[in-house]
Formats: structure tokens, sequence, C-alpha cells
């Protein structure tokens, strides 16, 4: 939750810590150049721009941002990327007994959770954090934060199939649409008795369950494999199937400029995100 714009102790109380070297401690520059932001006006904390070199904040309270990207001051959260493997369920613990995601998070002392979830069949970028008030904003359609797939499937797709799946298709619980459409290979590759194959890259914010595997059905070419590419401002990048890491300073400054967000988007489907 967004603190009021007055909860900042501000320049005229001696309590809380100096903002020059909270953001220094947070590694955003060295505080001779944090005071020459403060001077500019290009630091904000809860929302306010700051121009004092004697402000004081709660780093445990006050919201900080830097060039409008908000900057992480809670040292207790972890944010973490997986590029997940086929055949893994997304939970932390499966009752089935099947392969989940515990054996990604040995690393981290913290209790990780997944945002969202991918199908065992699906791999890909999949976030692991202990900040839930971000989890919700990322795994919430309603926020209209994209996922970019990368879809070999059945056949050889032509342009008007691009076409319809922007335009939207019906389905059992509904019309969808993807947010953008592109064909990235009309002939990936020629499968056992000559069927061909072609690369689409779907980005869609809906959270329906099996949503790009469903679609692609739909348009007469079912899914032979699926990746997620792209999760919000995050990319999977060079990231080896079956590994994790932490997200740097400015991966993790765009994630939480997406979590402070007040109004989520316009979206019909309120559904958590579940491909």
């Amino acid at each position: 939750m967004m603190p009021s714009p007055g909860s900042s102790t501000g320049s005229g109380s001696q309590d809380g810590v100096r903002l020059q070297k909270v953001l220094a401690n947070a590694g955003v520059a060295s505080r001779r150049v944090i005071e020459q932001y403060i001077v500019e006006g290009r630091i904000r904390v809860n929302g306010r721009t700051v121009t004092e070199l004697g402000t004081r904040i709660d780093p445990e309270i006050d919201l900080v941002d830097v060039d409008g990207t908000a900057v992480q001051l809670d040292v207790s959260k972890r944010y973490v990327m997986l590029n997940k493997p086929t055949g893994i369920v997304s939970t932390m613990r499966d009752e089935r007994g099947r392969p989940d995601l515990r054996r990604f998070t040995t690393e981290w002392e913290e209790r990780l959770y997944n945002v969202g979830r991918l199908d065992a069949e699906t791999s890909g970028l999949l976030i692991l954090t202990n900040d839930g008030e971000l989890a919700h904003v990322l795994a919430h359609p309603s926020f209209g934060v994209t996922k970019v797939y990368i879809a070999k499937v059945a056949g050889t797709v032509t342009a008007q199939t691009i076409a319809k799946l922007t335009r939207g298709v019906d389905l059992d619980d509904g019309p969808i649409k993807a947010d953008r459409a592109r064909l990235l290979d009309a002939s990936a590759g020629a499968a056992a008795g000559g069927r061909r194959s072609s690369l689409v890259e779907l980005t869609l914010h809906s959270g329906r369950n099996r949503i790009v595997r469903r679609m692609m059905a739909a348009v007469g070419h079912p899914v032979e494999e699926l990746v997620r590419r792209q999760f919000g401002p995050l990319h999977l990048g060079t990231l080896p199937v079956g590994k994790a890491r932490e997200l740097n300073r400015i991966e993790r400054g765009a994630l939480l400029t997406l979590s402070r967000r007040d109004t989520p988007a316009a979206a019909g489907d309120d559904k958590q995100e579940t491909e």
C-alpha cells in the first residue's frame, strides 16, 4: 500500500535517515551524486519531489523513486528469475509428488513463491519472490502486465491467421484476443511425414488457463512447444533452462515501479495468470 504523501519524516525532523545515505546504501549512486539528483528534483518520496539536502526518510515505510523508477529499500525482499524447464509443475510443493519448484530455491534462505504459473509442458520465465504485494500486481490481469510467448505450432501460419488472433477468437469461456501477434517463421521445420511448423510470438495479459494453447488450437494450429520469453519488463535473455538468478537493480526497479501503480488497467479478464 502506498504511504500517504506526508508519511516521510521530511527535512525539518531529526528522525529517520538522510535520503542520500539511504540511496547510496541501496546502490543508486554515491552520496555526492545523489545530492545533485536531489537539487535537480529527480527524486521523489511518496510521490512528492524533494529538493532539500537535509531530507530524512524512514526506509521501512517511505517509497522512493529516482527519475520515475522505484528504488528497493526493503532488503528483506527477494526477486528471482527462473527459466523453468518443461516437466516441472509451478508450485512449491506438489501433493502428487511431481517435480516442483523447490529444487530451484535452495540458494535463498527466504521462503519464495512463484508469481502465477506455467503449465508443466511450458518452459520459460517465472518470477519467484517473497513480496506478496508485487506478486499480486504481476499476476492479476487487471493491472495489464503483459507476457510474451514464443509458440512452435503445427502447420503454416498465414498473415490472415495472425490478424485473427489480434481481432479475437471465441473460446468456450468467452472471446479472447492477443494484445499483439507476430509471425516469426512460417516454415520452422518439417516433422516426420513432411508436416510443417511455424513460430508465432504472442503478447497477452490474459490470465486464463492454458490460454496460448487454446487460442492456437482454435485457429487450427495446435502448440507443439511453448516458452515464455518476457514477463512485464523482464526478459529471459540468455538465462539457461533450469537456472535461476536474482534480478539486478535495474530489473528490481522496473518491477517495483509496476507494483506501485495506483490504478489497475481496464481489462475484462480478471483471472489470475495461469498459462
